[in-house]
């Protein structure tokens, strides 16, 4: 009797747990969903990252600078910057469903034979990251990160998915999206870019806060040249 009243109560136990556990994937997945349904037809007022860079400042007692963060849609950034930022981040975006497997591969066998490791992330990996997610980097981000990608590859069209990545990348420190880097850089609106500097701040987008399009380096005037002539055959989103 006594062996039975334990049983039933793990089962009680075990019950409670899977429904706790249902009800919160449930919650879960109708809160993401909506996120990414919404974002489909409204322009974001911020990013995860604006808002962990606010706590971060809160916890810290520190005095939080807004970012430079000015929206603007895409046939008002200049077509030579949208070219860039293609042929510099993500050249198969328009053929890819959110991942790359021709670059995950290429990097794989960069890392495998001890040449500098280069990232393969997609444009819609980078949206999700910037928009949905937390920038610290774990494995849990990037299952989260996965699954985004999946949902906005669903939910929002190819030109969308570029529209609130170019608005919303991070640019430098305090720098978000293609108006604020313009103006900041080269104090002009995105929309009235050169190619040549549409093609060096493409150049700087992988290490925004060490790279500079106002002194750039040798690493980043080659990344600018090759980009430049990338340029030409990228379509216009």
């Amino acid at each position: 009797m006594a062996q039975s009243k334990k049983q039933k109560g793990v089962k009680r136990v075990v019950g409670w747990s899977r429904r706790f556990v249902l009800q919160v994937l449930c919650i879960f997945l109708i809160v993401t969903i909506v996120q990414v349904v919404v974002l489909r037809f409204f322009d974001p007022p911020f990013t995860a990252r604006m808002a962990w860079s606010w706590l971060q400042s809160k916890l810290a007692s520190k005095q939080h600078k807004k970012p430079k963060y000015q929206w603007r849609q895409l046939d008002e950034i200049s077509p030579y910057l949208r070219k860039a930022v293609l042929a510099g981040e993500d050249q198969r975006f328009l053929s890819h469903h959110g991942f790359d497997f021709t670059e995950l591969s290429e990097a794989s066998k960069d890392f495998l034979t001890d040449k500098r490791l280069r990232g393969a992330s997609t444009i819609t990996m980078q949206a999700a990251r910037t928009v949905f997610l937390w920038p610290c980097r774990s494995w849990l981000r990037k299952i989260a990160e996965a699954y985004y990608t999946v949902l906005i590859e669903i939910v929002w069209s190819k030109e969308r998915i570029f529209e609130i990545y170019i608005n919303t990348v991070h640019w430098g420190k305090g720098i978000m999206g293609a108006e604020a880097a313009s103006k900041k850089y080269f104090s002009t609106s995105s929309f009235s870019l050169t190619p040549y500097q549409a093609a060096l701040l493409a150049a700087i987008l992988p290490k925004p806060n060490t790279w500079s399009p106002i002194n750039p380096s040798r690493h980043v005037r080659e990344r600018q040249k090759r980009i430049m002539k990338e340029m030409v055959k990228m379509p216009l989103l």
